[in-house]
C-alpha cells in the first residue's frame, strides 16, 4: 500500500531529523507546522490578488499557492527562531557547564528530539493525507488510465489506497473544505465520464442564460470538441483546447458560473441523472421550447379544411421557412428569449428570421402565463398555455405550438 509506504518513509526520516537537530529545534518547528496549518487558509487569500497581478490565472494554482506560501513562510520563521534558541542553549551547555551535564543534555536533547520528530512526521502525514484526499477526489473520478500524467497516476493510487485502507478518515478529520467542493467534483466526474450528459447541462434552468452566451454556443457547435469528448480524451487536452481555455481564462465568466451553480449543486446532479429538478420542476414554463411544424400545419388545416392540397403544401413550406428554427427560452428570473421569430403570423413575403433574438419577460397570474416581447416594431402581450410538454402561444388569433426540448 503506497500510503503506508509514504507514512513509514515520512515518520522514519522526520524521526532521524529530530535525533540530529534536537528537541528545541524540532519542538519549535512543530509549533510552526501547527500555527502555519491554522493560518494558511485564511491568510492565503491575501496572496490571491498578488498572484493574479503577476499573471497567474490557473484557478487551481491560485487556490493552492496562497495557503502554501503562508504555510512555508510561517514554518520558515519558526525554524529560524528554533535555530537561534538552539544555538543559545548549545553555547550555554558547551561553555558554562561541565562535561557531565553537557553529555546528559546532548543525550536528552537527541532522544526527546527523536520523539518530537515523530510528532512532526505525524503532523506532516496528516496534512499531506488531506492534500492527497482533496485532489484525488477530483482526479480519480476523471482518470483515463495510461494517458494520465505519471504524477496524476501516483496521486490517484495514493487516493485509492487511502480510501481502501480507511486512512481517508484521517484526512476528513481536518477537512474544512465546503461541501460544494466535493459536490462539484462529483458533477465534473459524472460529466467527464458520460459526455452525452453535457446536453442536459445546458437545459438546467439555472444555466439557461449562461448557455446562450456566444462562448458556449460556439463550443457546443464545435465538431472537434465534440469528438474529443466522445473519445474521452485526457482532461488536460480538453482543458487546453483553445475555446475551452478562453472560457477558463475569463475570470468574470468563471465567477458567474460558480455563483450560479454553487447554491444548486445537489439539485443539478439530480437533474443530470434523472432530468428532474426538485427546485425548478414546479415552474412548468422554465426551459427551452422548440417550434412544432406538424402542429402548426395541422392547426392551419383545421382552420381551412377545404384548402387544396397544392395550396396546403405551399403553406407548409411558408410555415417551415418562417418558424422551423423558432424557439423560446424561459429563465428562472422571469426573463425570456424568443429566437428566430419576428412575428407570430405566416406572411408569404416575410424573410426567415434566422439569428433574430428578441428578449422579453414572462409572468404568471392565476396559473396562466403571459409573455411580453417586442415584435413587428411594437410591444406585444402573448398569452401562453401548457399541456404536458406542449406550449401554445396565442396572439391576436395567431397560434404557435412549441414542444419542450428533450
Amino acid at each position: 500500500m503506497t500510503i503506508w509506504l509514504l507514512a513509514i518513509l515520512l515518520l522514519a526520516s522526520l524521526a532521524g531529523l529530530g535525533w540530529r537537530q534536537g528537541a528545541i529545534r524540532v519542538g519549535i518547528s512543530f509549533l510552526g507546522i501547527f500555527i502555519g496549518a491554522l493560518l494558511a487558509p485564511s491568510l492565503g487569500r491575501v496572496f490571491k490578488p498578488v498572484l493574479m497581478a503577476v499573471g497567474l490565472k490557473n484557478p487551481i494554482l491560485l487556490w493552492v499557492l496562497g495557503p502554501l506560501i503562508v504555510f512555508v513562510v510561517i514554518s520558515a520563521l519558526f525554524k529560524v527562531a528554533a535555530l537561534v534558541a538552539h544555538q543559545k542553549v548549545d553555547v550555554y551547555y558547551k561553555y558554562k557547564t561541565g562535561d557531565l551535564r553537557l553529555a546528559l543534555w546532548e543525550r536528552l536533547n537527541q532522544r526527546v528530539g527523536l520523539c518530537l520528530g515523530l510528532l512532526n512526521g505525524v503532523a506532516y502525514l496528516v496534512l499531506i493525507s488531506f492534500i492527497i484526499y482533496a485532489f484525488s477526489y477530483w482526479t480519480v473520478q476523471m482518470a483515463t488510465g495510461d494517458d494520465d500524467p505519471k504524477l496524476v497516476k501516483i496521486l490517484n493510487r495514493l487516493g485509492r489506497d487511502m480510501q481502501n485502507s480507511g486512512f481517508s478518515k484521517v484526512a476528513k478529520s481536518i477537512d474544512k473544505l465546503p461541501e460544494a467542493y466535493y459536490d462539484a467534483a462529483d458533477i465534473a466526474g459524472l460529466l467527464y465520464n458520460t459526455p452525452l450528459l453535457e446536453a442536459r447541462l445546458s437545459r438546467y434552468p439555472a444555466f439557461l442564460a449562461i448557455a446562450e452566451r456566444p462562448e458556449f454556443q460556439d463550443l457546443a457547435n464545435d465538431k472537434t470538441f465534440s469528438e474529443m469528448r466522445q473519445q474521452r480524451k485526457p482532461l488536460r487536452e480538453v482543458l487546453d483546447y483553445p475555446k475551452t481555455r478562453a472560457i477558463l481564462d475569463n475570470t468574470e465568466l468563471m465567477k458567474l458560473i460558480w455563483a450560479t451553480a454553487a447554491p444548486d449543486l445537489k439539485d443539478l446532479a439530480n437533474f443530470l441523472q434523472t432530468l428532474r429538478s426538485p427546485k425548478y420542476d414546479s415552474e412548468r414554463l422554465l426551459g427551452r421550447w422548440n417550434f412544432d411544424v406538424h402542429a402548426a400545419v395541422a392547426a392551419y388545416r383545421k382552420l381551412k379544411p377545404n384548402l387544396a392540397s397544392t395550396e396546403m403544401q405551399r403553406m407548409r413550406r411558408l410555415i417551415e421557412a418562417n418558424f422551423a428554427k423558432a424557439s423560446l427560452v424561459a429563465m428562472p428570473d422571469q426573463h425570456a428569449l424568443l429566437k428566430n421569430i419576428t412575428q407570430l403570423k405566416v406572411v408569404p413575403s416575410a424573410a426567415p428570421a434566422t439569428g433574430q433574438v428578441s428578449p422579453g419577460q414572462w409572468a404568471k397570474t392565476d396559473g396562466k402565463y403571459q409573455l411580453t416581447f417586442s415584435l413587428e416594431g411594437r410591444e406585444q402581450q402573448i398569452a401562453a398555455s401548457i399541456e404536458g410538454d406542449r406550449l401554445t402561444l396565442n396572439n391576436e388569433g395567431n397560434e404557435l405550438v412549441l414542444l419542450r426540448e428533450d
